[in-house]
């Protein structure tokens, strides 16, 4: 699901969870994910909102339009709606990302072409964890279709794949506050938990909507 807009309102909204904040335990805690999406997330859908005011020829633009267009907004607003923008755009990703239990491998057509790209899942595994280590600071590591192949890369802060011109398939977010309750500076080990909640089943819907 990819971020909507109210139609009567005109404004972005914070979107529901399909499952409660305890669900993805004790790979992520329950206080974890309230402060992550009711607090972070939700903040970003405000001050997104709030750039957006007094902007007419922005109204009723996609959020993926704001991102990979010009806006012809003052640049201040600009660098609000890239950062607030990319912020929910990322957010909404990556709790699609995840499903209480999860798969322990891909599925579909998305399971072939990482065989295929990257010469077997667990090579990709390392190669995205790679990236999703190293990344410095705060950021994303990512696998897109981009170019007509997959790839992994990260990003800082919150850019995303549109920008690299590539469609999004997997996400994970590795600010420290998505993990630092439960992991403190530990990023490696969040990371290998967070496998375990993986929704390759939803990856491989994005996967087939990027080719």
């Amino acid at each position: 699901m990819l971020p909507t807009m109210n139609q009567e309102t005109k404004k972005f909204e914070l979107p529901a969870l399909s499952y409660d904040y305890a669900a993805l335990e004790p790979v992520i805690d329950a206080q974890t994910m309230a402060i992550h999406h009711g607090k972070h997330h939700q903040a970003y859908v405000d001050k997104l909102n709030a750039a957006l005011e007094g902007q007419p020829g922005l109204t009723g633009k996609t959020l993926e339009e704001l991102l990979t267009n010009p806006t012809g907004a003052p640049e201040a607003v600009s660098m609000a709606i890239h950062n607030n923008g990319g912020g929910h755009f990322n957010h909404t990703l990556f709790w699609e990302m995840m499903v209480p239990g999860g798969s322990k491998e891909p599925v579909g057509e998305l399971s072939a072409a990482l065989a295929e790209t990257f010469g077997s899942f667990d090579e990709f595994k390392k190669t995205f964890t790679q990236a999703a280590t190293t990344q410095f600071g705060s950021g994303w590591a990512w696998l897109a279709f981009q170019g007509g192949k997959l790839m992994v890369y990260s990003t800082a802060n919150q850019d995303n794949t549109l920008r690299q011109g590539g469609k999004p398939v997997l996400t994970l977010d590795v600010w420290e506050h998505a993990y630092y309750l439960k992991y403190q500076n530990r990023r490696p080990e969040y990371i290998e938990a967070w496998w375990n909640v993986v929704n390759w089943d939803k990856a491989n819907e994005f996967y087939l909507a990027a080719k």
